[in-house]
């Protein structure tokens, strides 16, 4: 398959083949549950995601409510993506922990800024238990008022936790830096002050609006029979008393229309008592339906994705002046940032951030060789490889795909476009983002001065 393939909200049951000799199998049930599974030739395990596509994103002040889809009071969906593991009519929260601990499966959860993910691993065998429990957990949470409150202990030390990793922190930052007021800049975590405002009135709310037919999403990828699987499904879902007769379409897909963003600072300078200066650089970036992605991605992997790439070369084998460095691309429905990251010593922070701005400027003006550009192509066709050996990784890539732009890229698609690209390309995308306007964050005892005569001459 050298071409994506659409996944229509309307389309009701698609079945296609894949690179590996897998299959995929789609069904769209008309209340709008959609079940995805990859059947992977060889493999003994399964991974199972529960997603719907809220994310921190989606929350809003706690004064306005949670009066529609995709609403929910700041919080909310870290709150709920901890609470679903708290227990229901029919489980405890040490009942849902034993099923899976007591066949040697892994659970867990993720929140992101545009989606939610609810997820297990099992042998093949222990599929319809994961099944039973993880339906149960996304339908009956009781939310209960003592868990509530004791959950938001746990998130209070969850955020404390990332509070003391410094590049945690200049990580959120630059969010906040680059994209300025944008609901994408906010931590997907929040932070102490909305935590200790949620009420569990208001992630009720949350889950209530959006944890329904229309919104659940479910992918498997692995030792699956797909049959089985929506079987398996229909009935947890329907013991938790959703009604799947009721005809309704899957929400809609975000709108993939660029936001007119408005930086939110130039140089942010946190002061921490640190051996190292962790410093961030960030532009504004692609947009999830970028068709200039696999440019992105080589363009990244030149300037900041391994040891051979220039800023590991520069900065950290002919200067010595980091022992982290690299670059990076988020894209989002409407929104994205590409930086560049480095712990050095304050001393030499400054320093830092003038080479690796050069570094990225230097593609800008002189582009790239064919070696380099032969080179990042193999690094990214194999890594891409190694990574779709893993069902956790072909589970997540059904679940984007299905939630973020409606098709569907089988390795064979991905790596044609990979082979596109151009140097002039990259050269192009560089000059474009080299072009845009720059924020700098760094966190611990760097010189403020120094860094903001940097950014001043961009």
């Amino acid at each position: 398959m050298t071409s994506p393939i659409a996944l229509p909200l309307t389309a009701g049951e698609m079945v296609f083949g894949v690179s590996g000799e897998g299959e995929i199998r789609r069904t769209v049930m008309p209340s709008g549950v959609r079940i995805l599974s990859e059947k992977v030739p060889g493999a003994r395990s399964v991974t199972l995601g529960y997603w719907v596509a809220v994310g921190s994103r989606d929350e809003v002040a706690a004064e306005a409510g949670a009066d529609g889809a995709h609403a929910g009071s700041l919080g909310s969906t870290h709150f709920l993506e901890h609470l679903l593991f708290k227990g229901t009519p029919s489980r405890t929260a040490f009942d849902i922990a034993e099923a899976f601990d007591s066949v040697g499966g892994e659970h867990n959860a993720v929140t992101a800024k545009e989606y939610t993910c609810y997820y297990g691993k099992i042998r093949d065998r222990d599929l319809e238990m994961a099944v039973d429990v993880m339906s149960d957990m996304i339908t009956s949470s009781e939310i209960d008022a003592e868990e509530f409150e004791t959950e938001r202990g746990v998130i209070l030390e969850e955020l404390a936790m990332a509070e003391d990793d410094p590049s945690d922190v200049a990580s959120e930052r630059l969010f906040e830096a680059v994209l300025g007021a944008h609901p994408l800049g906010r931590p997907i975590g929040g932070n102490p002050e909305t935590i200790r405002a949620a009420s569990r009135d208001a992630v009720v709310e949350h889950y209530r609006v959006n944890y329904r037919p229309n919104d659940i999403v479910i992918t498997a990828a692995g030792s699956v029979d797909h049959d089985e699987l929506v079987t398996w499904v229909v009935r947890g879902l329907e013991a938790a008393g959703w009604d799947l007769g009721v005809a309704a379409t899957p929400v809609s897909r975000r709108l993939k229309t660029r936001a007119d963003l408005t930086r939110g600072s130039a140089l942010t300078v946190i002061d921490r008592p640190i051996e190292q200066a962790n410093i961030a650089l960030g532009f504004p970036g692609l947009v999830i339906s970028d068709d200039r992605r696999p440019v992105m991605s080589a363009m990244n992997a030149i300037l900041g994705g391994g040891m051979s790439s220039r800023l590991f070369q520069e900065v950290r084998e002919k200067r010595g002046l980091a022992y982290s460095v690299y670059s990076f691309a988020s894209a989002y429905s409407d929104a994205g940032v590409f930086g560049m990251f480095a712990g050095a010593s304050p001393k030499k922070a400054a320093e830092v951030a003038r080479v690796m701005l050069g570094e990225l400027e230097g593609i800008a003006t002189g582009g790239v060789t064919e070696q380099e550009l032969r080179r990042v192509k193999g690094q990214l066709a194999g890594s891409t490889a190694l990574a779709l050996e893993d069902t956790d990784t072909r589970m997540s890539r059904l679940g984007r795909a299905e939630i973020g732009q409606g098709e569907f890229y089988d390795y064979d698609a991905s790596i044609a476009l990979l082979e596109a690209v151009t140097a002039a390309d990259v050269q192009s995308l560089a000059a474009e983002m080299a072009g845009g306007e720059l924020s700098i964050v760094s966190v611990g005892k760097a010189d403020g001065t120094a860094l903001g005569a940097i950014g001043e001459g961009c």
